[in-house]
């Protein structure tokens, strides 16, 4: 695999996210920890057509081996950007979009509905969300269910879960 089939590229904040044009679904992962897991899922993003966001700071740096070595030749399709802060990120979508992955969830991820725009947020994987952003919107807060005793999945297999089971509510849009 040559270095440009492994080349990171960030994308800029594009103007239409957050507005009644944006029909993108977009996958948040707030200070992400482990840089397999966020190669893997940036993978994930290419294969579903799914934007992924990353909010700083980051547990690795984008030139770590092993988020290049997850993320595999993938690269050059994942639309990727990179926000200095939650509040930054928070700041382009609106409330009515985010959903919020957490153990703290009351309601199911599968009770909700995904419109163009769905922004589904998923915290770090050691703490999950800051209780700031749980706080700041009780509503948008949804779980997978998981047997007692099991305090959470990976973060790559929950946003697995998620993101496939809004496509396939979605009809599977783009994949074949």
């Amino acid at each position: 695999m040559s270095p440009a089939q492994k080349q990171i590229i960030l994308s800029p904040v594009n103007p239409d996210w957050g507005t009644d044009q944006d029909k993108d679904l977009h996958l948040v992962l707030v200070h992400p920890e482990i840089p397999a897991n966020t190669g893997n899922i940036a993978r994930l993003c290419a294969g579903t057509g799914v934007v992924l966001h990353l909010v700083e700071p980051l547990g690795f740096i984008l030139q770590d081996r092993y988020l290049k070595r997850a993320g595999l030749d993938y690269w050059p399709s994942v639309t990727l950007c990179v926000h200095p802060s939650w509040e930054q990120l928070a700041a382009i979508f609106p409330s009515k979009r985010l959903h919020l992955m957490s153990t703290k969830g009351d309601k199911n991820h599968t009770e909700t509905t995904h419109t163009p725009g769905t922004v589904i947020v998923c915290g770090r994987e050691s703490r999950g969300l800051e209780d700031e952003i749980i706080q700041a919107h009780p509503e948008r807060l949804y779980r997978i269910p998981i047997t007692p005793g099991v305090r959470s999945l990976n973060l790559a297999n929950a946003c697995s879960i998620v993101l496939y089971d809004v496509r396939r509510r979605q009809g599977w849009p783009n994949m074949s």
